[in-house]
């Protein structure tokens, strides 16, 4: 328990022989439980939960509590590798029958710990990427009651960018300023860090049963809250880079991901206009949509039927003024939606 706030940890993990068991020790003594959930690995990540788990239930003098979510149901009871017996938090091991994704393996953990009522879950991948010594800086935001979700971000500082290879810098940086129009939330940067921490309020208040299966998942559940109005704080994350390899598969992530910020966004539109059919973001957003529409219609017809004369000169000019006037008003809509947010948004 952290500060009188009962702490569940869900660690998804999919082929983390290397890194599983690492994490599952060297998890802070005031967390609760620890949700492991293998998403179908095909090496010992498995075997290595269940062992972990099993060395858990033995340092407790309460009757056993944790499941295995397997077909067969057998419980494996054994030590930790070197012999010795895990002395912290009770770890809930559970096993998809089939593989779900990154998403899915998150949703399922989120499902158990709003079930069990715990006060704060907090998502950390298995790969050993997340310092668990920084964990507090997560925690500190909800229970001070600053906010509803906090997330790491490693970009708040030159010194932690640096670490970031650049490809992922820079297609971080593009992910950001889309999520941010999607989201609402405009102070954030770095949306895909999976080092997270949830209210059990806010948990309750999104319909995390239908997140997205794969990467994309935290983009989605940012509209989510958004639409639920919760508070967001954006906290300096520091991260490990050492011999993990990312599990994204860039030809299924960017369309899946373009879809689910385009999607996203048309539902927080709607809320809002359901809320208030006069709201400017609103009206500003569509009014610079159809008018960007428009300017490229009729680009496209003046290119197509460029023959000389009187059109070739009006249809132009035409685009352009639409062009322009879709500017501003997508511009305006963006500081009209950056400023009715900037509640929701906090910095710590």
């Amino acid at each position: 328990m952290y500060r009188r706030h009962t702490i569940g940890v869900i660690v998804p993990a999919y082929n983390e022989e290397r890194h599983i068991g690492d994490v599952l020790e060297t998890m802070p003594e005031y967390v609760d439980r620890i949700y492991a959930v293998d998403d179908r690995s095909t090496d010992d990540t498995w075997r290595i939960i269940q062992e972990y788990a099993a060395a858990s239930e033995q340092a407790d003098d309460e009757p056993a509590k944790t499941e295995a979510l397997e077909a067969d149901g057998e419980r494996v009871r054994a030590s930790v590798p070197d012999g010795g017996a895990v002395v912290g938090p009770e770890i809930v091991p559970i096993r998809h029958a089939e593989n779900q994704g990154a998403g899915g393996a998150l949703r399922t953990g989120y499902v158990r710990a709003r079930d069990d009522g715990i006060d704060i879950a907090v998502t950390m991948d298995a790969d050993g990427q997340m310092d668990p010594d920084q964990l507090p800086t997560l925690l500190d935001p909800i229970v001070d009651g600053d906010a509803d979700y906090a997330k790491g971000n490693r970009l708040a500082d030159r010194a932690s960018s640096r670490e970031m290879p650049p490809f992922r810098l820079f297609g971080n940086w593009l992910l950001t300023q889309l999520t941010k129009i999607a989201s609402g939330y405009w102070r954030l940067q770095d949306p895909q860090n999976g080092y997270t921490a949830i209210s059990h309020d806010a948990l309750s208040a999104i319909d995390v049963e239908s997140l997205p299966d794969d990467h994309d998942y935290p983009n989605d559940l940012l509209v989510r809250l958004n639409v639920a109005g919760m508070r967001v704080a954006d906290v300096s994350m520091p991260a490990v880079y050492d011999d993990e390899e990312s599990t994204i598969e860039y030809r299924r992530f960017v369309p899946a991901t373009s879809v689910t910020l385009l999607r996203g966004f048309c539902r927080r539109m709607t809320a809002q206009f359901s809320a208030d059919r006069l709201h400017p973001t609103v009206l500003c957003y569509t009014a610079g949509i159809a008018l960007l529409a428009a300017a490229t219609a009729m680009a496209t017809v003046s290119a197509a039927t460029a023959t000389g004369g009187e059109s070739v000169v009006r249809e132009p000019i035409a685009a352009a003024f639409a062009l322009a006037a879709s500017v501003g008003l997508l511009a305006v809509a963006m500081q009209v939606d950056a400023q009715d947010n900037a509640k929701l948004g906090v910095r710590r």
